[in-house]
């Protein structure tokens, strides 16, 4: 909307300055000449518009697609973790942090808070027992 707005602006303004270049002049050729100008300025703005980039739209928009899809990338790199704790390597837990901050966040995406609190604080307990 905000460029649709700024286009009609933009060409409004090349409008009105064109006619006061045109007032200035009188003969019928200046006048077709400065109409045929405007035109292909008001073209080259409105192609400007819609052949230029559009925005990136992130607005973290949350799905069951994108949380089934932390539960696979994030769960995933977690549950691999379970040969390293049965070995006693915490430090290979403790390089996979972000994993659980990530499962946290987007796994529990669409549930209650208290069960996404739950699984913060169960993650917290872990890695205060890590660095203990």
């Amino acid at each position: 909307m905000m460029k649709v707005f700024l286009l009609v602006v933009s060409v409004l303004s090349r409008a009105s300055a064109l006619m006061v270049t045109m007032s200035s002049s009188s003969p019928a050729t200046t006048k077709l000449q400065g109409r045929r100008q405007m035109m292909e300025q008001a073209a080259g703005v409105l192609g400007a518009a819609l052949i230029a980039p559009k925005p990136a739209f992130a607005d973290g928009a949350v799905s069951p697609a994108t949380v089934q899809r932390a539960r696979g990338i994030y769960g995933g790199r977690i549950a691999a973790l379970k040969s390293a704790v049965d070995k006693g390597d915490f430090a290979a837990v403790a390089d996979e942090y972000n994993a659980f901050v990530l499962f946290n966040s987007g796994a529990y995406a669409l549930t209650k808070k208290d069960a996404k609190a739950a699984s913060v604080a169960a993650t917290k307990e872990i890695f205060a027992a890590i660095d203990s």
